[in-house]
């Protein structure tokens, strides 16, 4: 099974709130892009987002350059049958990031909450940071957020890389500028705890 069948099969056996990693608002995401300062014209990219509600939450708010790039169309789906209508101005992408080329904008934000944390390799994790470096503007912001230490070792049947703050950071290395962290305890569906670590960085020049 491939990794795009493996996450179609995901959401084929459990609806978007029945994932670990659901919530009805993400409110830490959201409070990163505000105080970032970018405007509702602002290019923002959620990589992963999938059936996320994040989406829903910038559509709310007035945001109108918004991108969701995930590799399951089935989550895809989803979220556009959630939004119906409100969903005609954002941007859908059916793709895997590391085997795509990199998405071609010059975009403000790119918000990451849990993918990084399954690229296993390191070469993985630097061509996650190439399409970065690429795709951001120098200037804009990257969010990722990861499982803590004191998170779990594998998510949907998959291993993942828990991080501490520091670690994140220097996987992107010293172009980016640390501005913001944060650790989370998030609630699962079914009531059992997980640690994410929350690594905000403005990219430089170098």
């Amino acid at each position: 099974m491939n990794t795009r069948e493996h996450w179609n099969s995901v959401y084929e056996q459990k609806g978007p709130s029945e994932v670990s990693w659901y919530r009805p608002h993400l409110e830490r995401s959201l409070g990163f892009i505000e105080t970032s300062g970018v405007g509702l014209d602002a290019r923002i990219i959620d990589v992963g987002g999938g059936a996320s509600t994040l989406v829903d939450d910038l559509v709310d708010r007035g945001y109108r350059n918004v991108t969701v790039l995930d590799i399951s169309p089935k989550a895809l789906e989803s979220s556009k049958g959630r939004l119906g209508p409100r969903g005609s101005s954002v941007r859908w992408l059916v793709a895997d990031l590391l085997a795509s080329p990199a998405p071609a904008e010059a975009y403000d934000f790119w918000h990451d909450r849990a993918v990084f944390h399954f690229l296993q390799s390191e070469h993985d994790r630097q061509r996650y940071v190439d399409r970065v470096r690429s795709s951001v503007k120098v200037g804009g912001y990257v969010l990722v957020a990861t499982f803590g230490p004191g998170g779990p070792a594998r998510c949907s049947g998959l291993d993942v890389v828990r991080y501490d703050v520091d670690r994140l950071h220097a996987e992107f290395g010293a172009s980016f500028q640390k501005v913001g962290s944060a650790i989370e305890t998030h609630s699962t569906p079914w009531g059992a705890t997980q640690q994410f670590v929350y690594c905000c960085c403005r990219v430089g020049g170098a």
